[in-house]
């Protein structure tokens, strides 16, 4: 199939509390007809567009939810465009945090339901249970919301059933650590993860400003093109129309490669923590030097870079008494290469070079260490190694001169995977896998 280039637009609205619903639905329509009138044939509005985000206990209105989804079906129908919202969604007596399709002539061609919930989501929302594209006048969709985009399998899942591009409504939060640079870590790190990963391109429509005195919105809203890079990106504090064209290629270009564990050897029991260190070196005389400072720096055990390069290949070892993974490149960058391994128990992972894409390779080590809560060793190069926290920061890494570091293993921190009130990463793994394997011929990999 030959690629297709689609003009594409996500609508960064302003915040709006629940209450405000009415009065700022105008705005976000007049939105709509904008990025239709600039050419746009897909549009995307955020989470909780329709009517907040945060529900609160008050039931929401099917005549509102209907008659949102009216008002965007003549919009849909005037421009001729397929239209993507974040809404509630009653279905069969359940709420669900959707993201509702309109088509070009304003039918609703179908939803996704917010699978991995966050937070207080399960307050008012029921969770999704269901991984397949959507086929649209525009391509073949993979719907994600929000926090979908934090489990690997869930994007994966969609490509390999088809989905041309993924797109996601979401309301990327920031904790106001520092209110010149809105962090979250999909919008910073994961979307350009995702869409290389699979790729596929991904579009991301987010809120920008603060609901109900205490959600903070990050902006960032962006198109990614299927090789990871920014195509356009919005802000962090205004609303904004975000416009770009992204081309579809029709199949992804993905790597799919995963590193079966084995039951842990003996059911010898890893260390509760460790002092590793580290170094990118091979030269034999070296490593004895740097092993005897190793010891006077009172390292618990010493990684290499021969461990990662071992003609044995991806295998499971011990270091320091930590249960550790060494895995190749490959298996690292392909979206579901260490789930079973994480699945299993494993919360370390050493990896070697990323051949042909090395600035590639910090930002894949860093995702697969957020959202595995786990620990990432990665050899570079013949001067840089580095290592990744549970929560993909970097803490600790050689360079030209300094040619040793460590790092302390804590598999406590490895082990707080709740990352926010109801809302454990390691659930989400495994409900990804156990959605996946409802079809017919696929493989369950925990």
């Amino acid at each position: 199939m030959r690629p297709r280039r689609i003009p594409v637009a996500a609508i960064q609205t302003p915040a709006h509390d629940r209450s405000a619903f009415e009065s700022a639905w105008p705005r976000i329509l007049a939105s709509v007809d904008e990025a239709a009138q600039g050419g746009a044939k897909l549009i995307v509005l955020p989470e909780g567009t329709v009517p907040g985000y945060v529900l609160g206990t008050e039931p929401v209105s099917s005549d509102l939810l209907n008659d949102a989804r009216a008002a965007l079906a003549v919009s849909a129908r005037r421009y001729e465009v397929t239209i993507v919202y974040g809404t509630a969604l009653h279905v069969g007596g359940e709420t669900y945090n959707a993201a509702v399709v309109l088509g070009p002539d304003g039918t609703q061609l179908g939803s996704a339901s917010k699978r991995f919930l966050w937070h207080f989501d399960r307050r008012w929302f029921a969770a999704g249970t269901e991984l397949e594209p959507l086929e649209t006048p525009v391509g073949k969709l993979g719907l994600l919301v929000c926090a979908d985009g934090r489990i690997p399998s869930i994007a994966a899942t969609l490509v390999e059933r088809g989905a041309e591009i993924l797109v996601m409504p979401t309301a990327w939060v920031t904790s106001g650590r520092d209110p010149g640079n809105r962090e979250n870590v999909q919008a910073d790190l994961m979307v350009n993860v995702r869409a290389r990963e699979n790729g596929v391109p991904f579009v991301a429509a987010n809120k920008a400003g603060v609901e109900l005195s205490s959600v903070a919105y990050c902006g960032k809203s962006a198109l990614v093109d299927a090789d990871g890079a920014f195509v356009t990106r919005a802000g962090e504090t205004d609303p904004q129309i975000l416009s770009g064209t992204l081309e579809l290629a029709g199949s992804s270009r993905a790597l799919r490669r995963t590193f079966a564990p084995s039951p842990a050897q003996g059911g010898r029991p890893g260390l509760a923590s460790a002092r590793i260190a580290f170094t990118p070196a091979t030269d034999a005389g070296e490593l004895a030097r740097l092993r005897e400072l190793a010891v006077i720096a009172d390292a618990d055990g010493v990684l290499d870079a021969t461990h990662a390069s071992h003609p044995g290949g991806e295998r499971e070892i011990y270091i320091a008494g930590v249960r550790a993974a060494v895995v190749s490149w490959e298996t690292l960058r392909s979206p579901r290469g260490l789930v079973a391994a994480r699945l299993a128990g494993i919360d370390l992972f050493i990896c070697g070079p990323a051949p042909g894409e090395p600035e590639w390779l910090v930002p894949f080590a860093r995702t697969r260490a957020t959202e595995l809560r786990a620990y990432v060793v990665a050899f570079a190069d013949a001067h840089r190694a580095f290592a990744v926290d549970p929560d993909g920061a970097v803490i600790a890494g050689t360079f030209e001169g300094f040619r040793m570091a460590a790092f302390a293993y804590d598999a406590a921190r490895a082990a707080a995977t709740r990352v926010a009130p109801e809302t454990d990463v390691l659930s989400g793994l495994r409900d990804a896998e156990a959605i996946r394997s409802r079809t017919p011929g696929a493989e369950l990999v925990v």
